[in-house]
């Protein structure tokens, strides 16, 4: 039996992920945010799940899940980075408290919480994963906090990646697409919210991109892979014996992955503009 630290566990990718790892039979610390969420997985999972309560940007939390971990006489053979949220709206109108939001949520605290568990996870030579995403490689218009934060991502875990090759301890991130969770639901409640907040020149100006955006979301909501999918890929960066650097999960992002590879940035960006159907004025 080993034991993982995985963070954002009380829904979507971070709750199948924690089961996933339950059924196989680890010791999971899964952190959520709320003594409901910690409840309902203590009733559907093992006893070997732990949920703990912890919000990654509330370092006294962050030090306390370490100690609990440290005081059950554990190491950790893996930590998985899923905690975080997707803010955006047109960019010339976003306030900064909304980035700053994003960026402590989905960057800073992947690092608090790294910082915290290394010397958990480095005596087993364990495993750090961080959950970005695909717009970690392909930016969205109206979602720039949130790709910003994933390409940071991408930045820490290969940095981290080279940092910690000395003692033999893999860094990959997980990136997947469209994945079936209830952030689309989310999502169309945010984008309510951001239009209703806009100016009236901005409700005109972005009319269309934000149309584009809802429609972009019930396709994406209509076609999402799996969780598990994640959970398989996630299990694989843990435990196989040759993790991959990188784990692209979904028919959309394997597309997307290959449109950045494959093209030159302006006729990369003159396709996806024209799927959006946003034209210039």
């Amino acid at each position: 039996m080993k034991s993982v630290l995985i963070t954002g566990a009380s829904t979507g990718i971070g709750r199948a992920c924690a089961l996933r790892l339950d059924r196989l039979g680890h010791r999971v610390y899964a952190g959520v945010r709320t003594e409901q969420h910690a409840q309902q997985l203590r009733e559907i999972a093992s006893g070997r799940l732990v949920p703990l309560l912890l919000d990654v940007t509330d370092q006294a939390q962050i030090a306390d899940v370490a100690a609990r971990i440290s005081a059950d006489g554990d190491e950790l053979a893996g930590l998985v980075n899923n905690a975080g949220i997707a803010l955006g709206g047109p960019l010339e109108y976003l306030s900064l408290d909304i980035w700053r939001q994003q960026l402590d949520v989905n960057v800073i605290g992947q690092i608090a919480v790294t910082k915290a568990m290394l010397p958990l996870v480095r005596p087993t030579q364990g495993r750090v994963v961080f959950i970005g995403s695909i717009s970690g490689k392909i930016a969205t218009m109206l979602l720039g906090p949130y790709c910003a934060s994933k390409f940071a991502i991408e930045a820490i875990s290969e940095a981290l990646r080279y940092e910690l090759h000395p003692w033999g301890i893999h860094v990959c991130v997980v990136e997947p697409g469209a994945i079936r969770t209830a952030i689309w639901e989310k999502g169309r409640r945010y984008a309510d919210r951001v239009e209703k907040d806009l100016p009236a020149e901005a409700r005109e100006a972005y009319a269309a991109h934000l149309a584009v955006l809802r429609k972009t979301l019930d396709m994406q909501d209509r076609q999402a892979a799996d969780p598990e999918k994640v959970a398989k890929a996630v299990e694989h960066a843990l435990f196989s014996r040759r993790p991959k650097t990188r784990y692209v999960v979904g028919t959309d992002a394997r597309i997307q992955s290959a449109l950045v590879r494959g093209l030159p940035d302006k006729p990369r960006e003159a396709i996806i503009r024209r799927i959006a159907g946003v034209r210039s004025a």
